[in-house]
């Protein structure tokens, strides 16, 4: 086992995370709602100018909610969470607006004891997500405004900022930071790559196999860690040209791509949903069960995904076995499932 391991314990800022700031503006919503904005029950998506309208009329038709939201700044969070202590474990950078919705941002990361550093700027405002939920489907559409606006040369670069990645360990990026920059992800995971250090990252979505393949696979070269769910993994299959639909196929062939730091094998973990979370390990591929929820106990299943992964790092950076990083994984989930937003209970009960 021990190829897998990094020597790891809890201390301040070894677990690095590098998103997109959002705040998730979430309602239950019906299916003409879905169908007027042209939206799948179950899919992410970046706004165009046909969504403009949507963020108003979400919040004049519905109940909305807000919640402190972004892919990685979920995961971040969820996994301070499961440590519990010290606080600031976790270290997270995105870039947000000098406005309401980001001080909103900045409370609630400093509520959830992450050692938040924003860009912070004033040519766009705070990014936002409409979480559009219907029955255990959320249709999510992201307003980035801000959060696409980092920049590595403003932010990452100053040394205060560099420092703190070097502290780190263990590294985690939703793909949706694709979008925004590249180089950004490219300056982290070489340094990763370089200091024998853990570089995850996440699939995120299937327009970000579809149409961000290229800066995709420029990254992949780095990734120690890649999570994904069953339509991002079968997206990605078909993107590549892989032929096969099977996902355990996919998993090991995506395991097999090229990797700079060859003293790690690449771990590739599918979830599924309420089926089985599949991982490579070495030529195997060994399916996790998924821990059993009453569907009447399911709130909303956004930030199922982020949940997963945040109590997988919460054990990776730990230096915990793998087998017990995914039951983390789906003890973060389960708990987020039953609650609405990627929000959570003051205390994990997880062994």
């Amino acid at each position: 086992m021990h190829e897998y391991r990094a020597s790891i314990t809890s201390v301040p800022n070894s677990l690095f995370g590098m998103g997109n700031p959002l705040l998730d503006i979430s309602a239950v919503v019906d299916k003409d709602f879905l169908e007027k904005y042209g939206l799948k029950p179950n899919d992410q998506i970046l706004a165009e100018d046909k969504h403009k309208a949507l963020f108003e009329e979400i919040v004049k038709k519905f109940k909305v909610e807000y919640h402190a939201g972004g892919a990685t700044q979920n995961s971040i969070k969820i996994a301070q969470w499961m440590i519990q202590d010290p606080h600031k474990v976790c270290t997270f950078f995105g870039c947000i607006g000098e406005d309401k919705f980001g001080e909103i941002l900045k409370q609630k990361a400093d509520e959830a004891h992450v050692d938040a550093y924003y860009y912070e700027q004033t040519e766009e405002p705070t990014g936002t997500c409409a979480a559009c939920i219907t029955g255990d489907n959320r249709s999510l559409v992201a307003n980035l405004a801000a959060a696409n606006c980092y920049k590595k040369d403003k932010h990452l670069d100053l040394k205060e900022n560099w420092k703190l990645v070097e502290k780190a360990k263990v590294y985690y990026i939703a793909g949706f930071f694709l979008t925004v920059s590249l180089e950004s992800i490219l300056k982290v995971a070489k340094h990763a790559s370089e200091n024998n250090k853990l570089f995850t990252l996440n699939l995120s979505a299937p327009f970000i196999s579809q149409f961000f393949k290229d800066a995709l696979m420029e990254v992949m070269p780095y990734v120690d860690v890649l999570f994904g769910n069953e339509m991002e993994a079968a997206t990605f299959s078909k993107e590549q040209g892989f032929q096969t639909e099977d996902i355990e196929e996919i998993a090991k062939k995506a395991e097999a791509l090229p990797k700079v730091n060859k003293k790690r094998p690449r771990i590739v973990v599918f979830t599924q949903g309420k089926d089985g979370t599949i991982m490579t390990k070495g030529d195997k591929v060994e399916t996790f069960p998924v821990l059993k929820i009453d569907q009447k106990d399911i709130v909303d299943t956004n930030g199922a995904g982020d949940a997963f992964v945040g109590g997988f790092l919460s054990e990776l950076v730990q230096d915990k076995e793998l087998e017990q990083c995914v039951k983390a994984g789906h003890y973060a989930a389960n708990v987020i499932i039953r609650r609405a937003g990627c929000t959570f209970p003051e205390k994990p009960d997880f062994h």
